[in-house]
């Protein structure tokens, strides 16, 4: 197994590309940490889902917007399992669709606390108990093309994960390297909330693989750069778009 003895912290892992990272990680050996914030439910399902491929999981509630939520969440992984080798920062999302016109700073600010600030916390947070490791970041097509409409902010905050994971490979290395991944359209909750259905059905029509992503293909990118197959690279944004948009 690729992973066995390790501890994965995987944030926002109650449903979609966090459970399927987190189910993942754990067929190839690693204990999982996941957070949450509303979707107990969910969570409970992913802690079972890992169970059944034998692994070992635990689920904590909490705000990652919050130094409280952060600090829970890295406390119980270490009382749990002894400590932390791999952080993949996977909370995050759009909130509403706003024109930059209508946007107000209020919104700004909330999507940047919920895509930037919560990913610095966190990291800062397991970096106390990381001696050694992989990161990996969840940014987004959006952070390369800009994003659809009324995402300007959303963009912009996944554009700093970007730069931010560049940033932290320098600073963090050797002993840690970082990553990022840029979905492009993934078959998730995120977009049966935010994307129009004929949307998507364009998409897929236009598609070099003709159809669009599931969580389980961001999963499997993730566990690659989660362990030793990747021991060369850092710095680095991978696109996961069927093609859609290539960097």
């Amino acid at each position: 197994m690729k992973l066995q003895g390790k501890t994965a912290i995987i944030t926002g892992g109650g449903r979609d590309i966090g459970r399927a990272c987190a189910v993942r990680l754990a067929e190839e050996g690693a204990n999982v940490a996941i957070n949450y914030f509303a979707s107990a439910d969910g969570a409970k399902e992913t802690v079972a889902q890992v169970e059944a491929v034998g692994g070992k999981a635990i689920a904590v509630q909490g705000d990652l917007c919050t130094q409280e939520g952060v600090d829970a969440l890295v406390a119980a992984t270490v009382e749990a399992f002894g400590g932390v080798d791999i952080l993949v920062n996977n909370s995050g999302g759009l909130i509403a669709r706003k024109s930059f016109r209508e946007m107000s700073l209020e919104h700004w600010n909330a999507v940047m606390d919920l895509n930037v600030t919560s990913t610095v916390m966190v990291t800062k947070a397991a970096l106390e108990h990381m001696k050694s490791g992989a990161i990996v970041n969840m940014a987004s097509q959006a952070g390369r093309d800009g994003g659809g409409p009324g995402a300007a902010a959303y963009a912009a905050s996944k554009g700093t994960i970007m730069t931010l994971t560049r940033a932290l490979a320098k600073e963090l290395g050797p002993d840690i390297r970082v990553n990022g991944i840029c979905p492009g359209m993934i078959d998730t909750d995120f977009h049966n909330i935010f994307t129009k259905p004929e949307a998507r059905t364009a998409l897929e029509n236009n598609s070099p693989l003709k159809r669009q992503g599931v969580p389980m293909d961001v999963a499997n990118l993730v566990l690659f750069l989660a362990c030793a197959d990747s021991a060369y690279i850092t710095g680095t944004n991978y696109d996961i778009n069927g093609g859609m948009l290539f960097s």
